[in-house]
């Protein structure tokens, strides 16, 4: 088989306009690099730092990054996209304008007899219960619906100013291991191998890239982001391993 490709947490937009820029030019080198060999990919969420689809606008610009993902889909790589905490708010543009489907909650895949458990990881596990009433509200469509009613330009705005708030815009991204019982994702994988086993768990949101061993026989990965680390996960039917990309040869040799 050729390889399963999980890449998140690109957060373009911040923290400015040129900084994104080139790392919208490094991850389209990436995928570039891996269309011959890539049997899927997945974008695992937080695409963008800020993501808002009214029902005939989408935020301005990403064009170099939109333009690759829909050359790839047209050329038959698999391609699918998760909804993260940053870019929630998508409803139809991926699936219309690049066939690439997106989902808003953990997916479940299996190759090769190596079961796999995939998604952005935000609001899963214990504690952070004030992100997870916020999520409610995002997520709630009579919001949605009045949000909706603002102009572009004045809703845009707002959202992008608290995206720049946000500790990506501000570089203040927790890269520390908190500890086992400290952190959300990993207590989360536990709690889950107890009523279901998966050989991979596939998790972004946290920003810290890290390979670690969870329960008797399972890998929790956790993808890093293209912000700091560059790091992306592969799977090639028989291992999945996490990786950084430092260009275009890294990607034609792995």
């Amino acid at each position: 088989m050729k390889n399963i490709y999980f890449i998140s947490d690109f957060h373009l937009g911040v923290p400015s306009y040129e900084a994104s820029r080139e790392r919208e030019k490094m991850l389209c080198a990436f995928l570039d690099g891996i269309q011959n060999d890539a049997e899927e990919i997945f974008l695992v969420g937080d695409i963008f730092d800020m993501w808002y689809e009214y029902k005939s606008v989408v935020p301005k610009g990403y064009i170099r990054l939109l333009g690759t993902l829909a050359r790839l889909s047209d050329q038959g790589v698999k391609i699918s996209a998760f909804t993260g905490n940053h870019d929630m708010w998508m409803f139809g543009y991926f699936e219309k304008e690049l066939s690439i489907p997106v989902y808003r909650s953990n997916m479940e895949r299996e190759w090769q007899g190596k079961k796999f458990l995939i998604g952005h990881g935000d609001g899963l596990g214990p504690g952070d219960n004030g992100y997870k009433f916020i999520k409610k509200v995002f997520a709630n469509r009579v919001c949605q619906w009045f949000f909706r009613w603002v102009h572009p330009d004045i809703g845009l705005s707002i959202a992008n100013f608290f995206s720049r708030r946000s500790r990506i815009a501000t570089g203040t991204t927790d890269a520390t291991w908190q500890g086992d019982e400290k952190e959300h994702l990993f207590v989360y994988c536990n709690s889950v191998l107890k009523q279901n086993h998966f050989d991979y768990f596939i998790f972004g949101h946290r920003h810290l890239p890290l390979q670690k061993k969870v329960g008797e026989n399972s890998t929790y990965i956790n993808l890093g982001d293209w912000v700091r680390y560059f790091t992306y996960a592969v799977f090639d039917g028989h291992t999945c391993e996490l990786k950084t990309y430092h260009g275009l040869s890294d990607t034609v040799s792995s």
